[in-house]
């Protein structure tokens, strides 16, 4: 397959605090006078940052490339390279067919003019033909969902309004290679759905994308590959379900194990404390990937100081994007009495294929029940987190189907088939 991006080497340094414009205002002379005074402008000349460093990539014609990591990881700076608004200190990159990029929606609006002459302007900002605005001016307009408005002053509309029409235009740009910069924040929550079924449109036209996102449901669900950037560097590249998945557990700090060796540093009261909290396989040994059809553990280790209200053991499982996949608690009638002194360990299991591929993180401890509440005694919330991996061999309510399979969960279920007469 035909390479439409290539990247080889990208890097890019900046210089903090140093002064390069050709020409000096009184304000900047004032200032500039007042850092030597103070002994401060040799320092500020001296500090430079590397936004990119050595950073290599290709993306094939037709291919989805998400791009993510936290803020200030080298994200936007490497499509404006891309897109050639700035240079690289280093190396190099090349593409092969037109481009459109979505980098600020709105850049190029013009206040005083009305949201019908903006289209037209913006989209010859955008490198569409006149004939080409005109053809998918309806389109557009229907998109933006600012009919009412169309002959109105941009200055007039309301924010939500502006970025609605200014993603619209550039929305219903046809080039091979497209860049994309985190354009699904825009509008309300019925507009973000709008934006991302046109972006998944795109995605599946054959169009090559790089899409650069906090979103990481939307680049789980449109990219087919993701590249992970740490600090200027690309530190991990594979397919999107797995870069998305180490990404969420590394950054949001649960790993497959914490414990608690010293009692008094550990959740819980003068009754009840945990000792420890794992995610285990069938052997009880500590994992960090699950096989979607093998069952996974969450084991909750405490310890009861003394005798006093009933308690019982509980998980609750947050997927990837932050939904809730299930509440659970051990209904085991030995929780009806006061548990006995000493220690104690619980393990909640999840059956295979019961749970879809993904990150999940569990919150696990010892509740009262108090009705209609249950209040915790001894809990930690995003105590640990797993990745649940279908290996496409067969056994998973997948099958045969290679491509992605959406839902929090994933079940086997028992099929009944009748044959017509």
């Amino acid at each position: 397959m035909a390479v439409a991006i290539q990247a080889e080497g990208i890097s890019k340094q900046y210089r903090i605090g140093q002064f390069n414009a050709a020409y000096h205002t009184l304000r900047d002379t004032v200032s500039l006078g007042a850092q030597r005074v103070m002994g401060r402008r040799e320092e500020a000349e001296e500090r430079e940052i590397w936004a990119l460093k050595d950073v290599s990539f290709q993306v094939a014609e037709g291919e989805v490339l998400g791009i993510i990591g936290r803020n200030g990881a080298g994200k936007s700076t490497m499509l404006k390279i891309l897109t050639r608004i700035t240079t690289p200190t280093e190396g190099r990159a090349e593409i092969r067919g037109r481009v459109g990029s979505l980098l600020e929606v709105g850049t190029g609006f013009h206040p005083e003019l009305t949201g019908r002459e903006n289209i037209y302007l913006n989209g010859a900002i955008l490198g569409m033909r006149r004939s080409e605005i005109r053809r998918k001016f309806d389109d557009i307009v229907e998109f933006s969902g600012v009919e009412k408005f169309l002959d109105t002053p941009v200055k007039r509309y309301s924010s939500g309004m502006y970025v609605r029409l200014a993603f619209s235009v550039a929305a219903h740009l046809e080039p091979e290679v497209l860049l994309v910069d985190e354009v699904l924040a825009v509008g309300d929550f019925e507009f973000q759905r709008r934006c991302l079924g046109r972006m998944e449109d795109l995605s599946q036209s054959g169009r090559t994308v790089v899409f650069v996102s906090h979103n990481l449901q939307a680049i789980s669900r449109l990219c087919d590959r993701a590249l992970l950037l740490e600090h200027g560097r690309a530190t991990m590249d594979g397919a999107s379900k797995d870069v998305v998945a180490h990404y969420l557990q590394t950054s949001g700090g649960a790993g497959s194990v914490v414990e608690w060796p010293d009692p008094e540093q550990a959740p819980g009261t003068s009754v009840v404390r945990l000792r420890s909290v794992r995610v285990v396989d069938e052997s009880g040994t500590t994992v960090n990937h699950v096989d979607i059809r093998r069952p996974v553990g969450i084991e909750i280790a405490f310890h009861v100081f003394r005798e006093g209200r009933p308690i019982v053991p509980k998980v609750k499982l947050v997927d990837q994007q932050g939904d809730v996949a299930f509440n659970a608690m051990d209904t085991d009638s030995r929780w009806d009495q006061a548990c006995r002194p000493g220690d104690h360990v619980t393990t909640a299991w999840i059956p295979g294929n019961f749970l879809n591929e993904g990150l999940y993180t569990a919150d696990a401890g010892v509740f009262t029940i108090t009705s209609p509440k249950l209040r915790p005694v001894a809990a930690r919330a995003e105590a640990v987190s797993f990745n649940v991996q279908d290996p496409g061999e067969g056994g998973s309510a997948r099958g045969r189907f290679a491509g992605q399979w959406r839902g929090v969960v994933s079940p086997m279920l028992e099929w009944t088939t009748r044959d017509g007469s």
